[in-house]
């Protein structure tokens, strides 16, 4: 069981109802008249004192006016926890240099009234950093926008990931120059000190192995300490580090609920599941409810395991199930795909291999289409570790043989050590009795595949199942796709895309055990922001109780 904590601002700041309005205040209009001696006092005030306090206030005046023209523009005022001084109300006045004209002061004395923070996704194909910019205007942080993203530039033939480095572990460090170098640009000077940077290394980076990868990992660290003003998310909060694929399943949920307004504001209704699909796994993340749920033998709350997140945000505290299925992204499923196929026909005619000269009729390609395709099969397969086939597509389209040999590689007959599960032998809540109406969102592939073909952002899991069939007709049944722009083209060279769609049908639907007609929601922005992992993550880092402090800036 997984607990993780993001301060935020838990409630609106409000006078107490039930205190009398005037406590605090005096009614101009009630207040008795000064006496009678204070006013004659003050009208027999010699002029002599009169003009000795207009002197000592021009030259009050003039001293603070000199300090303010002659002082170095390097100098700033900081407080207690190195940030920007708030004065005597905890709230920074609105300045232009901070760039936010949302408000002029800050919400809370603990917060500057804008932040800064910097995410690096160090991906296997490449580094990217996203630069999420936030106001303290309101109780809770306010995402005003991701005023940066760039990417590693392309190297030709390899990847410009950390990885790529992996005997050169300074070289690996400074590929993030350039991301670095454009965070300087955009994050105002006065704030970089205060402005906190982390690196997430996904799973392509221990492909390389444990001692490589963590020689890399520090030499990121000490680059970004040494080199750069902003602070260095702690080794404690794994600042730099390889995040596990519970976490990236978790802060994508964050980054999609947080957008919607269902976390980190006063609206506390039901948060959306997140059902993520990358290349070599998929996440699944969501908050199921027990409550009201007859027995029958189904448990009354979540059951303890790795699978349970518990997650504090924003003074809510959510109890999500999640779980990474490693092995069936879409790459991974294909790859599963073929070998189940191949080994069928290798079963079929084990004493004669002339099969493997022949197309090889696959039921998950559009009808029509061919493709040479190289297929995994381990080193102990009798067929050797990898064969290369020639796969053309049925005659008639196949859409419900692909789905079960989409099926077969779920694993649905698995062990279940612990009831209810999903598929492979996973624990997981029932969806259609804990999570029956609320919104689920699915990312990545999942939008990938379906988007570019004119799927609208809602749709049910049986609108897909006929998406499916259509696409695996081939070109004699893709007139539908004429209207929608650049679909064809999506189509045209790409005769796996039958396969993919009904790899996604036989995971949500027998997978998951979605109900056919359960609606879902694609999408790869909210209110203009990108979703995945990213926002997530940077969102804990607005505290600087999430392992950071602000630089100690020297003045000259």
């Amino acid at each position: 069981m997984r607990r993780t904590s993001v301060s935020l601002p838990t409630k609106h700041v409000a006078h107490d109802p039930h205190e009398k309005p005037d406590r605090y205040r005096r009614d101009q209009h009630n207040q008795e008249p000064a006496s009678v001696f204070i006013r004659m006092q003050n009208a027999w005030m010699s002029q002599s004192q009169k003009a000795r306090y207009l002197k000592t206030g021009a030259i009050v005046f003039a001293v603070l006016f000199l300090f303010y023209l002659f002082s170095p523009s390097g100098v700033e005022i900081s407080g207690a926890d190195g940030g920007p001084s708030q004065g005597n109300q905890g709230q920074v006045p609105s300045d232009a240099s901070y760039g936010t004209d949302r408000c002029t002061r800050s919400f809370s004395k603990e917060k500057p009234i804008v932040q800064y923070v910097s995410m690096i996704d160090a991906g296997s194909t490449g580094s990217r950093i996203h630069v999420y910019k936030f106001n303290n205007c309101g109780p809770a942080p306010e995402l005003e926008g991701e005023v940066l993203f760039k990417m590693t530039a392309k190297i030709e033939g390899q990847s410009s990931g950390l990885s790529a480095y992996k005997d050169d572990p300074l070289a690996a460090a400074k590929s993030l120059d350039p991301l670095m170098q454009a965070a300087l640009e955009v994050i105002p000077d006065k704030l970089k000190a205060c402005s906190p940077v982390a690196v997430k290394a996904t799973a392509g980076l221990r492909l390389i192995g444990p001692e490589k990868s963590q020689k890399i990992l520090d030499a990121v660290r000490e680059h970004l300490e040494n080199d750069y003003p902003f602070p260095v998310v702690s080794k404690e909060e794994h600042g730099v580090a390889m995040m596990d694929g519970a976490d990236e399943g978790v802060y994508a949920w964050i980054t999609v609920n947080y957008l919607l307004g269902k976390i980190g504001g006063p609206d506390h209704s039901p948060t959306a599941a997140v059902f993520d699909l990358g290349g070599g796994s998929t996440q699944i993340v969501f908050e199921p409810t027990f409550e009201g749920l007859a027995s029958g033998g189904m448990p009354q709350k979540l059951a303890d395991g790795d699978h349970k997140y518990e997650l504090n945000f924003g003074g809510r505290k959510f109890d999500l199930y999640q779980h990474s299925h490693l092995g069936y992204g879409l790459m991974s499923a294909r790859d599963a795909i073929f070998a189940t196929l191949v080994n069928d026909l290798f079963e079929l005619n084990k004493q004669d291999k002339s099969w493997m000269q022949k197309p090889v009729i696959n039921p998950c390609f559009s009808t029509g289409m061919t493709k040479t395709v190289k297929v995994p099969l381990g080193d102990s397969h009798p067929l050797g570790p990898k064969v290369e086939l020639n796969m053309t597509g049925p005659s008639t389209p196949a859409p419900a043989l692909c789905r079960s040999l989409a099926e077969r590689i779920l694993k649905k007959d698995a062990e279940c050590k612990l009831a209810p599960c999903s598929f492979n032998g996973v624990h997981q809540p029932q969806i259609a009795k804990t999570f029956a109406r609320e919104d689920i969102f699915l990312l990545s592939y999942f939008t990938d595949r379906t988007q570019p073909l004119g799927m609208p952002e809602s749709f049910t899991l049986r609108e897909m199942h006929d998406l499916a069939a259509q696409v695996c007709g081939g070109e004699q049944s893709w007139d539908v796709f004429t209207s929608v722009p650049g679909a064809l083209e999506e189509l045209s060279d790409r005769p796996e895309h039958c396969m993919d769609l009904n790899f996604m049908l036989a995971l949500t639907h027998t997978g998951y055990e979605m109900p056919i007609d359960r609606e879902v929601r694609i999408a790869k922005k909210i209110k203009d922001n990108e979703l995945g992992w990213c926002l997530g993550a940077s969102l804990p880092l607005l505290s600087q109780s999430s392992g950071w402090k602000c630089k100690i800036k020297e003045i000259h």
